[in-house]
C-alpha cells in the first residue's frame, strides 16, 4: 500500500504532500525534512529505493524516489509493493503531468495544483493504484478540468441537503 506522494524541490520546499494514513502536521513536517536530507546525500548513482528510518515508518517501509530536473518525486510504500512497479508509476505520473502541462515545471504544480490532484486522484485512491494506463489518466484529468467536466467522485460532496441544484 501506498503511505504517502510527496514532491519536494532540491531545496525541499514541498510541491506536494499527499498521505494517505492519518500523520498530524508537526510529524509530516519532520517526515518530510528527514527524506530531503536522505535523498540530497545521495550520489546520483545509487538506487532509487531505500529503507524507511524509525520516524518514517521502520524497516516495512521502503522510500522508492525519482529526481526529475529540479524535482524529487517520492512514494512512501509499505514492503508490499513492488519497488519497480512504483518506479514504473512515478514515472507515469510525471508523462501524466507532462503530457498534461505540455514540459512541466514546478510553478506548473505550484500555480496548478488542483489539477495536479485530480491527476493523482485518477491514479491512486487511499494508497491504491486505481489505473496505471497513461492515456486513460490524461484523459480523465483534462475532462475533469473542462469547464462544466465531471467532478472528481473522491471530491464530491453528498447530494443531501446542499440546496436545489447543487451536489449533482
Amino acid at each position: 500500500m501506498i503511505k504517502s506522494i510527496l514532491i519536494f524541490n532540491n531545496q525541499g520546499k514541498p510541491r506536494l504532500t499527499k498521505f494517505y494514513q492519518q500523520v498530524d502536521t508537526a510529524a509530516q513536517q519532520h517526515i518530510l525534512q528527514e527524506i530531503h536530507q536522505l535523498l540530497v546525500q545521495r550520489p546520483e548513482t545509487d538506487c532509487n529505493f531505500l529503507e524507511g528510518t524509525r520516524l518514517v515508518g521502520g524497516e516495512d517501509t521502503r522510500v522508492i524516489y525519482r529526481h526529475y530536473a529540479s524535482l524529487y518525486f517520492v512514494f512512501v510504500v509499505d514492503r508490499a509493493e513492488s519497488e519497480l512497479g512504483i518506479l514504473d508509476l512515478i514515472h507515469t505520473f510525471v508523462e501524466c503531468l507532462d503530457r498534461c502541462f505540455e514540459n512541466v515545471c514546478e510553478l506548473d504544480l505550484i500555480f496548478h495544483f488542483d489539477q495536479v490532484h485530480n491527476i493523482l486522484a485518477e491514479m491512486v485512491c487511499g494508497g491504491m493504484v486505481l489505473e496505471p494506463n497513461v492515456n486513460e489518466i490524461t484523459s480523465a484529468a483534462k475532462q475533469t478540468n473542462k469547464p462544466g467536466g465531471r467532478r472528481n467522485p473522491t471530491l464530491a460532496a453528498p447530494a443531501m441537503g446542499l440546496g436545489p441544484g447543487l451536489g449533482r
